[in-house]
């Protein structure tokens, strides 16, 4: 298992990858308590990411359970686990396989406690891996998480650095309510130093960097892609503030519209298809709030389906490039 240690400096803070830093808060976490478990297919061998490795060897088949494959039946026996006092983290390899199960989610697991009179609760991390990945195609790229954020009684999470993904797991196991939890595939090995004593709050952005002119929203590797275009903006003199969600809902509109007021330009970006996304609630909310200097702008994938081939692939796919071209069109017609 990783060490913190590991890492030069304080022994709190270590280099990790983005699929270790998820490993390491969910090895914390079932250390501190043994009602924390996992279920799904192929965790016994590390899962399909390896995302799991090394688990099933410190902590057994009992809480490290491999599934048969049905969704549905992960789902739901996880719920019932939840509803009886466990706290199961439920993987579902892909976001999209996890429709097979989206009846127990969102019409059982979302409703209980509603439903009972806050007399049960379902504490539940449901992992969707989600997102474009070296030619997934078209049944295992998706990006979906504006479709959750439209349920009432779930938590959505969009961790985008390792440092997100070791503390909004924490965050999640510790949440008394279910987490969609939304993992982007392709940022797996992504490096990066972790403290294992920052904590992460739901409905708190991250500013990820101070500007004045513009203002860039994003979640999930799109942020990571903004974090881009700002570096590509700041040659030009365009000084961008880049605003990562982390989490969907809640999501923090007070940080977006402070931001938004000090710049008066918004653009959002995200790998999801455009339409229905969670853009447009953005920017709704800004546009309801704020004057701003220039129409607000979002990027995101057309509505298509996604290809196996690469250079289709990449046709869809929202980039740094894109992105800053985005802004330099809002600065234009703001100055015009």
């Amino acid at each position: 298992m990783l060490d913190p240690a590991a890492a030069s400096g304080s022994p709190h803070v270590s280099v990790m990858t983005y699929a270790d830093a998820a490993r390491l808060a969910i090895a914390e976490a079932m250390r501190a308590d043994q009602t924390v478990w996992c279920i799904g297919e192929d965790l016994g061998r590390g899962g399909v990411f390896k995302q799991y490795a090394g688990l099933v060897e410190e902590f057994g088949p009992a809480r490290i359970s491999d599934a048969p494959i049905s969704e549905a039946a992960i789902m739901g026996s996880a719920f019932g686990a939840a509803l009886v006092g466990t706290r199961p983290i439920v993987e579902m390899r892909f976001a999209d396989f996890a429709l097979c199960a989206t009846d127990e989610l969102v019409n059982q697991i979302a409703k209980s406690r509603f439903m009972f009179g806050g007399q049960s609760r379902a504490p539940m991390v449901i992992r969707k891996p989600m997102g474009m990945w070296r030619s997934s195609a078209a049944q295992h790229s998706q990006s979906l998480e504006s479709w959750y954020t439209h349920i009432p009684g779930l938590v959505v999470a969009c961790p985008s650095t390792p440092q997100h993904n070791y503390s909004l797991m924490k965050a999640a196991i510790a949440c008394d309510d279910p987490v969609v939890y939304l993992e982007h595939k392709d940022i797996w090995s992504m490096e990066g130093e972790v403290d294992t004593r920052i904590g992460i709050d739901f409905g708190k952005a991250s500013i990820r960097q101070q500007g004045s002119d513009i203002t860039l929203v994003s979640w999930s590797n799109t942020a990571n892609l903004c974090m881009e275009a700002a570096k590509l903006l700041q040659r030009e003199s365009i000084s961008a503030e880049v605003i990562d969600l982390v989490s969907l809902w809640p999501w923090d509109k007070a940080t977006v519209l402070d931001s938004v007021r000090k710049t008066g330009r918004l653009v959002v970006a995200h790998e999801s298809v455009s339409v229905g996304g969670f853009g447009a609630e953005v920017i709704a909310t800004v546009a309801q709030t704020i004057p701003l200097t220039t129409l607000p702008r979002r990027i995101g994938s057309p509505r298509g389906l996604i290809a196996y081939a690469p250079n289709l692939e990449n046709q869809m796919r929202v980039t740094a490039d894109k992105i800053a071209d985005t802004a330099r069109n809002a600065m234009e017609t703001a100055s015009a």
